[in-house]
Parts: structure tokens; C-alpha cells; sequence
């Protein structure tokens, strides 16, 4: 059992304290870490190891209790050395593998994923919708709605489509939204989004300056439909309120905070960005995320690919006593079906 610069005695008996803490909140006392432990000595003896775990910065004692709890360094420790993950369930595995079914289009497969990362761990789940240069344009449709409205139905890759409503600063007839969008889907079908927006920009410009009104027009429509840059679609968070199920009034408070964070979305983004970045699954225990907000919370996260690209990030967002030797589990059998569902 390698556990740093601690003896193996120590290591047992902080992993039992980090056991016992996960499981009912409350700070341990010696007495009760003697009995969980199983360790034949006496409750001084573990009372002066306690201490020296606590000198070395992984443990502390709230104020109002005799017991100890484990801090980030502490839970960094017992995440890194001594926990021993187990196997997801049978019953688990086989809801992940009817929800991520590869006839699902991107949207509600991420959809599923996040309601099954906070489903099966009892926390909240995030997944990042796909990244926007991995999706392919195959056809494009533009219908009159009243006003200056107009319906854009966008196939993407091979079977995912795409609904959304723009305000046009002219009306268009039918016969001018079909003609926009069979050129469009002349010059830019089979091109990824990233570069069909880079490119109708480039050809806006070239048509202003050669008074093609038409094109700039046509144009001018699948701009608007391809941009968006909407934060709500930015990724997907499910299961908050289980956040809240065993939560103290202080709890309550910080919880807040970290919501509002969900909802401003910059630091969560942040965060995940430096995930996508990583191979296989990553854990970051409280201060270690580089925010305040997450100062008493843990994110388990893995990126999920299309078998050649990684498209995003998805992970699990709980209190940094969440049972890891699940979480854990769970976030990369996740990430691995929902990348085999993406990648057919």
C-alpha cells in the first residue's frame, strides 16, 4: 500500500477515516476509527497518529468537535493511494447501454448522459454538447414563418437535424428562402460548421463588394443560422437537486454559489477546457479546480471522443466527500459508451 511519506499504519487508518466520513458527513473520533479500522491498538495510539496526519495537513478538526475530517490534500491522498475502485454494476451498465444508443442523435445522447452520470451517482452530471467543428452540414432548409421570422432546419452529420427560428431584417418569400437554401447547400454540403461559417463570412464580404445582393442574402440567412453562440447550449448540467438532498443551511449557501456558477457557465468552461485537454478520466478535489466556488467540491470528469476526435468533456459535480469508488467508475464507462454511440 504506497502511501507517500505516511507508514502503512497511518494509511489504514486514514482511509477508514476518509471511509467513515463519506458515508455519514460527521467528524471521527478516535474511539470510532479504532472499531472501523480493526487495527490492534490502543485509542491513544491512534489519537497520536491522527495528529501527526494532522500536522502534515491531512486532517483537520472543525471547532466544535473532538473528531477530525479529511481536507482536500487528505481526500487527494485516499484518491491517489488508497482507494480501490470497483467494477460498475451489471444493472448500471445495462441502463448506460439502452440510453446511449447510437441511433440517438448528438443532442439527446448527451441529453442521456448527463441524466445518467447524476442518476447512477447520486450527484449532479455535465456533459459539454459537441464541439462545433465536428459536426459535418449535409442540408439546410429555410421556411417563412410571420415577419421577419424564418424556420431553419439544419441536417447535421448523418442523421441529427437541427431546428431553429432567426429574425431576418427583410421578409422572404418561399421561393426565395428554397432558392437560398439550394445554393447554400451547393456551395458549403459535406463542410464541417466551424468552416461553413468561416467561409460564408469570407464569401459576405466578397459579395458586398460585387453588389451581389442575391448571394449576400443567402448568406446572410445561413449566417444566422449557424451562429450560436448561445451559453444554454454550451453544455448540459442535470441532477442539481440531488445536490441538495442531505444538505445543512451552510451547505445550502455554498450550494448557491456553485449554481449560480452553473448558470454563468465561464468558470465550469474553464474547467472543462483543461479536461478535454486530458487522457482518461481526472479528478480535481476542491481548491485543486482553481476556484473559490469549488472549494468544497470534487469534479470527476473524461473527455468523450467520435473515435478520432475528441468532441467534449462530461464529469460528475458533488461534495468532496462523494463515494469516488463509484463515481469514478461511472464517469469513464460513460465517457467510453457515449464515444462508441458517437462514433458509428
Amino acid at each position: 500500500m504506497p502511501t507517500g511519506d505516511i507508514s502503512e499504519r497511518a494509511g489504514v487508518l486514514l482511509k477508514a477515516l476518509v471511509e467513515q466520513h463519506i458515508r455519514d458527513g460527521q467528524p471521527v473520533g478516535s474511539s470510532t476509527l479504532r472499531e472501523a479500522s480493526g487495527l490492534p491498538v490502543s485509542a491513544a495510539t491512534i489519537r497520536n497518529v491522527l495528529s501527526d496526519l494532522e500536522e502534515r495537513g491531512y486532517l483537520h478538526s472543525p471547532h466544535t468537535s473532538a473528531g477530525r475530517v479529511p481536507t482536500a490534500r487528505g481526500y487527494r491522498l485516499f484518491v491517489d493511494t488508497l482507494l480501490q475502485v470497483q467494477p460498475l454494476d451489471e444493472e448500471s451498465v445495462n441502463t448506460m447501454r439502452a440510453q446511449l444508443h447510437p441511433d440517438k442523435s448528438s443532442t439527446e445522447l448527451v441529453q442521456s448522459a448527463s441524466s445518467l452520470l447524476s442518476m447512477i451517482s447520486a450527484q449532479a452530471g455535465l456533459v459539454t454538447v459537441p464541439r462545433q467543428k465536428a459536426q459535418e452540414l449535409r442540408q439546410v432548409e429555410f421556411l417563412p414563418l410571420s415577419g421577419d421570422r424564418v424556420l431553419v432546419i439544419m441536417v447535421v452529420n448523418e442523421r441529427e437535424v437541427q431546428n431553429r427560428i432567426i429574425h431576418t431584417q427583410r421578409t422572404f418569400s418561399e421561393d426565395q428562402l428554397r432558392a437560398a437554401a439550394a445554393l447554400v447547400n451547393q456551395r458549403f454540403a459535406g463542410m464541417p460548421l466551424q468552416r461553413v461559417q468561416e467561409q460564408v463570412l469570407h464569401e459576405m464580404r466578397e459579395a458586398r463588394s460585387q453588389i451581389d445582393t442575391y448571394l449576400e442574402a443567402a448568406l446572410d440567412l445561413a449566417n444566422k443560422a449557424l451562429d450560436n453562440d448561445d451559453a444554454e447550449d454550451s453544455y448540459v448540467v442535470a441532477g442539481e437537486s440531488r445536490l441538495m438532498g442531505n444538505a445543512t443551511a451552510e451547505e445550502m449557501l455554498k450550494l448557491r454559489n456553485l449554481f449560480d456558477t452553473f448558470e454563468e457557465k465561464k468558470d465550469v468552461l474553464h474547467l472543462l477546457e483543461r479536461c478535454s485537454r486530458a487522457d482518461g478520466v481526472q479528478i480535481f478535489i476542491g481548491e485543486e479546480a482553481g476556484y473559490e466556488v469549488f472549494g468544497d467540491y470534487s469534479v470527476v470528469t473524461a473527455p468523450y471522443s467520435d473515435g478520432t476526435d475528441t468532441l467534449g468533456v462530461l464529469g460528475v459535480i458533488g461534495p468532496t466527500r462523494m463515494a469516488y469508488e463509484r463515481v469514478i467508475p461511472v464517469v469513464d464507462v460513460t465517457a467510453r459508451m457515449l464515444s462508441a454511440a458517437l462514433a458509428h
